[in-house]
């Protein structure tokens, strides 16, 4: 796994690589696509139709989802043009495909509730017991008579592995068998969305494009803000890296600077995460 440092000095490196990029030669490209994980797929999106509202051509197309070895296999083979991921991304791979990998903001995973759920926060143990299934009803936490309908994600994926690291009572807790296993990010956004008295693992960002369907709890009375992600008083939190081929075509440098402007900040900060600069 590519550790901090080395994402770090990829991340400070970037403007100097999208400013010698803008040296290069234009030549066509309909459309850029990003595709890979799909915790990452809503920012990705986001970014995208800002971009789109500035520069209509290239196209950007987000697609549904690749695993770890299948977006770095799909990017070195030029099927699309930038690979999102977060973590599983190693040194050795990208060195053998001159790829480059990009951070373009930092993002809070979050427990979040269906908005039937009156609670806004909740302690540690309180999630080991959700979770394990010894609070199986919402009155344990002082919150309706209603059964909780517990949602996670596969054990690989990045949201699980963050929990499991920084929350103790999670290392090895053997989830509810009525756990519903949620695929891709956006099953669960969907699952939370839709399910009442619910309870999952997700990404501020899914929270914040919600429309209010949502809500993330803060944990140990530590909520997942902007100022908190940023200062590590919130520790549940995850990378987002773009990762491209080196150097990109003038088209992908291009959407790659935007991201990295002010102007994707805003957009960033607009969608629960937090830019890198």
């Amino acid at each position: 796994m590519t550790s901090l440092r080395m994402r770090s000095s990829l991340s400070r490196a970037a403007p100097a690589i999208l400013a010698a990029l803008c040296a290069l030669p234009c030549w066509g490209q309909n459309k850029i696509v990003l595709d890979g994980s799909t915790g990452m797929i809503p920012l990705a999106k986001a970014i995208g139709i800002a971009y789109q509202q500035v520069s209509a051509d290239p196209q950007i197309e987000i697609g549904q989802g690749l695993g770890t070895g299948a977006r770095l296999k799909a990017l070195a083979d030029g099927k699309i043009q930038v690979a999102l991921a977060s973590h599983g991304i190693k040194a050795e791979d990208l060195a053998k495909d001159n790829l480059r990998a990009i951070e373009i903001a930092k993002g809070a995973i979050v427990f979040a509730v269906n908005a039937s759920v009156p609670l806004s926060e909740v302690t540690e143990a309180q999630l080991c017991d959700l979770y394990s299934g010894r609070a199986g009803n919402w009155k344990a936490l002082n919150g309706p008579d209603a059964a909780v309908v517990v949602m996670t994600r596969p054990p690989t994926e990045v949201d699980p592995e963050v929990i499991r690291a920084k929350i103790g009572c999670f290392k090895e807790l053997k989830e509810v068998e009525s756990a519903r296993v949620m695929a891709r990010g956006t099953d669960m956004a969907k699952g939370l969305a839709e399910t009442m008295h619910s309870i999952g693992m997700t990404s501020m960002t899914v929270v914040e494009q919600s429309g209010g369907k949502l809500k993330a709890l803060a944990v140990n009375g530590i909520a997942p803000t902007a100022d908190n992600v940023k200062t590590g008083r919130y520790f549940l939190t995850r990378d987002f890296l773009f990762v491209v081929k080196a150097p990109p075509s003038p088209p992908v440098a291009r959407f790659l600077e935007f991201a990295l402007s002010a102007d994707g900040d805003r957009v960033i900060l607009a969608n629960g995460a937090i830019p890198v600069r």
